[in-house]
């Protein structure tokens, strides 16, 4: 058997992961109008329920305007419904899931969802984007700050208790990427001066909150998680080394004194903004008490080693979150342990099939 310690079982409190292969968030544009989870997308998650753990796509708690218009959400009846049938098809298959808990802030367009204005902790606007659905094609707009952040940890306490209702077995906290909690995290996209910006304590606040609220609502911390991306890279996010390095050993250490279940780091995006900082031997060794999830572009290869502690300072990771090679390769544990070919996906198939939803989605 090729990669043993990738087929072991791993425990997450009181969940048992079947193996070490978690299926990273991707989003794929296949959700019914209104935000709803479909039958296509129950079926794309069925075949994917090879994973140890599957992360959801990313599940936005309010209506927005992204660059993905057929993304899900998890705030309407109907959206709750619609994941019932993505988790019972998971559970059906002998698989976990974890639902990710999504706001892009800053990087929506006011002209996406009806003229509301995109938020952030700062009126900071992101360099890049493209809205490719607008006329022209524009790129990100100055958002409006956000004047209470108190009202939007309440509205991701709403989406926890939503998935508990949509039958998820946890929830994971989009915290990375350059989405709404991140824009909190950064000085460069936090520019406040109230108790939710300016130190690295204060700039803290807004992610420990959600994090706080997320455990109120499911009564178990070991059924919460985290995505980071200490080294930014993508929406225009990076901080310097020094600052990442400060504000990211405080954040994860009060991450793990709450006891929460994983924290998923990733090394992020190559982006002039983007830090040389090494995501996993700079912050794995501060993880005492959470599950380490690496996500890192990942080969088989380099994953068991770094289960075995190879080529990881501080420890080994507990599981290894593959992305792309899900999309291709729905059955991805059996294709690593046996050392059969990882196929290829179709890149252009990702997120634009109008004509068939299923291509490039349950056809693999």
């Amino acid at each position: 058997m090729k990669f043993p310690t990738l087929a072991t079982p791993v425990q997450l409190g009181s969940l048992t992961l079947k193996n070490r292969v978690v299926m990273a968030s991707l989003t794929r544009n296949r959700a019914s109008p209104g935000g709803i989870p479909n039958d296509l997308m129950a079926l794309y998650y069925s075949q994917r329920s090879t994973a140890g753990l599957i992360l959801s796509e990313g599940i936005f708690i309010e209506e927005i305007g992204g660059e993905w218009l057929n993304a899900p959400g998890i705030f309407t009846p109907a959206q709750i419904k619609g994941w019932q049938k993505v988790t019972n098809a998971v559970h059906e298959n002998n698989s976990l899931i974890f639902a990710q808990i999504w706001h892009i802030g800053r990087v929506a367009h006011p002209h996406h969802q009806a003229g509301r204005p995109n938020v952030a902790p700062s009126a900071v606007k992101a360099e890049g984007g493209k809205f490719r659905l607008l006329e022209g094609a524009p790129g990100y707009v100055t958002p409006t700050p956000i004047e209470d952040p108190s009202h939007y940890v309440e509205m991701y306490r709403q989406a926890a208790r939503a998935a508990k209702e949509a039958g998820f077995d946890g929830v994971e906290l989009h915290a990375a990427n350059g989405y709404l909690p991140h824009q909190f995290l950064e000085s460069h996209s936090n520019k406040r001066t109230d108790a939710w910006g300016g130190s690295v304590e204060n700039r803290s606040r807004f992610v420990l909150e959600i994090i706080k609220a997320f455990i109120a609502e499911w009564g178990d911390s070991k059924r919460v998680g985290i995505k980071l991306t200490p080294a930014g890279g993508y929406n225009d996010m990076g901080d310097s080394e020094e600052d990442a390095r400060k504000q990211y050993t405080y954040l994860i250490q009060e991450l793990d004194k709450l006891d929460i279940g994983y924290i998923q780091l990733s090394q992020g995006f190559p982006h002039p903004r983007a830090n040389n900082l090494v995501v996993l031997d700079e912050f794995r060794p501060l993880i005492k008490n959470a599950l380490v999830f690496n996500n890192a572009g990942l080969t088989g290869e380099v994953a068991e080693d770094q289960l075995n502690g190879k080529g990881v300072q501080g420890g080994p990771i507990h599981a290894a979150v593959f992305g792309r090679a899900y999309i291709g390769n729905p059955n991805l544990p059996e294709v690593l342990r046996t050392g059969a070919e990882v196929k290829n996906s179709d890149y252009t198939l990702y997120y634009d099939t109008a004509d068939d939803l299923s291509r490039g989605y349950t056809d693999y």
